[in-house]
């Protein structure tokens, strides 16, 4: 006992022994120094939240998009288009080698889209989906099959109209105003790519007016990147509320498949084809009576080269050199955007046209014209035009017939605006005659020799030999 109470004693005068080395040698005060980064300078912008929730009110339909409705409402009204062709394949080396049997008939198949527009079932698609068809069936998304009728077709803006006889009504699609879809809103595009019936693809309005080049015609397609495929010819572009704005018609691609735009005819056009097919059996095809000038393609608008005599431009006070800049209340800033809205018109409607004239807008009512028909000399490149009455007489000739376009390109040697008033000693009286003349006299290698007036009222020769 006695040596465990040394060892505690031994044990405190060390405790208090080391108490008294720190407080005599380590009782100066510590400071800790925290080393923080220089403040980051404020730089006022002109920056605003996209969301402040005390002042901003924010759009439902901006902040979430649902497709279900429009994809229910079209997804029945969208069928499957397959074509039957007969075609006939020659076999030369059968023929030669074994007098005969060369020839040979196949059934060719093609399918795409189209879309019923009417209870009583009728339905749009493309012409190219059933070009040449002996035979077209339509499916149902039901899998109900029909027989389908061809009403009628438009080649320029690849539409035709199809009818079935169904026992019940149909659902059906219908027409939105398509001038009224804007660039960057979204739309759902419906049909049955690759044979997979019933596909829905969503996506934005690319651009408006858009014209495709190389295919030799001048269209107003709206272009979106909702994806098209193969198959979706026909189909149905729809708006979010499920209202048809355009008919699926075509993509630009290296490969044949959606590279990231496709193309539709505007709901404006193919309604208006469908309205002229079912009452006139054709497309009746409505002109204000002007030519363009494309020399400058800076102009936003569409520059008037000549207004003819005969047409209502004239009429309603249109000059040569106005550029169009509005047809009703749309904007007019290149050629395919004036095509699209005279494309959606019937000759006799008015349509209210406000043009820059010298730097002042002004607007005229003008009744669209039909189109005339075209005459044009294929062997010598010239397109004709019949002289009314009012032209005869201010030139002071009986008959002739005038040159409004050439293939020439030099001005200095080009013959339009000279009017032809013979053609190897035969009078010309027509634009249509006179064409048939050319025609005739090109194929039989024969000289010829062509009267005409020239743009300053002087008789020359033309001779070709």
């Amino acid at each position: 006992m006695k040596k465990f109470f040394n060892l505690l004693s031994v044990a405190i005068l060390g405790g208090v022994l080391t108490l008294g080395g720190y407080k005599l040698f380590f009782n100066d005060q510590v400071i800790l120094q925290q080393n923080s980064p220089d403040s980051l300078e404020t730089i006022q912008t002109n920056y605003n939240p996209a969301f402040n929730k005390t002042n901003v009110t924010i759009d439902d339909d901006a902040v979430s998009i649902d497709f279900r409705t429009a994809a229910q409402k079209t997804l029945n009204s969208v069928v499957h288009v397959k074509n039957t062709a007969i075609r006939t394949q020659t076999n030369p080396f059968a023929e030669l080698f074994f007098g005969g049997g060369g020839t040979r008939k196949y059934e060719q198949i093609g399918t795409g889209s189209g879309v019923i527009i009417s209870a009583d079932g009728y339905i749009v698609t493309n012409n190219h989906v059933i070009d040449s068809a002996n035979e077209i069936e339509i499916t149902l998304n039901n899998k109900k099959k029909y027989k389908a009728e061809l009403i009628g077709t438009d080649k320029r803006n690849d539409i035709a109209l199809l009818k079935i006889d169904a026992e019940q009504a149909l659902p059906f699609t219908p027409f939105a105003n398509s001038d009224n879809i804007q660039v960057g809103e979204w739309v759902l595009a419906v049909g049955n790519p690759y044979n997979l019936t019933s596909t829905v693809t969503a996506g934005i309005v690319s651009a408006k007016g858009r014209d495709l080049e190389g295919n030799g015609n001048i269209e107003s397609f709206i272009q979106t990147d909702a994806a098209v495929n193969p198959g979706n010819s026909g189909g149905a572009l729809v708006n979010v509320r499920g209202e048809l704005v355009g008919i699926n018609t075509a993509i630009s691609s290296r490969t044949g498949s959606f590279v990231g735009y496709s193309f539709a005819v505007p709901s404006n056009i193919a309604k208006k084809i469908v309205d002229d097919l079912l009452e006139f059996g054709m497309v009746q095809e409505a002109v204000l009576g002007i030519s363009i000038d494309n020399s400058d393609t800076d102009i936003d608008g569409v520059k008037i080269a000549e207004v003819f005599y005969d047409g209502g431009a004239r009429k309603a006070g249109l000059k040569d050199g106005d550029v169009i800049k509005r047809i009703n209340n749309v904007k007019i800033s290149k050629f395919s955007e004036l095509v699209g809205q005279l494309t959606a018109k019937r000759p006799g409607e008015y349509v209210n046209v406000t043009v820059d004239r010298n730097g002042k807008n002004i607007t005229k009512s003008v009744e669209l014209s039909k189109k005339p028909k075209r005459y044009i000399s294929n062997a010598f490149k010239w397109e004709l035009k019949d002289l009314s009455k009012k032209e005869l007489k201010s030139r002071g000739i009986k008959n002739g017939v005038r040159i409004i376009a050439t293939a020439e390109r030099d001005s200095r040697n080009s013959l339009k605006n000279y009017v032809i008033t013979k053609i190897n000693d035969e009078v010309v009286e027509t634009a249509e005659e006179a064409v048939k003349l050319l025609e005739k006299v090109a194929n039989s290698r024969y000289s010829i020799v062509i009267e005409m007036i020239n743009t300053d009222g002087k008789l020359e020769y033309l001779r070709f030999r």
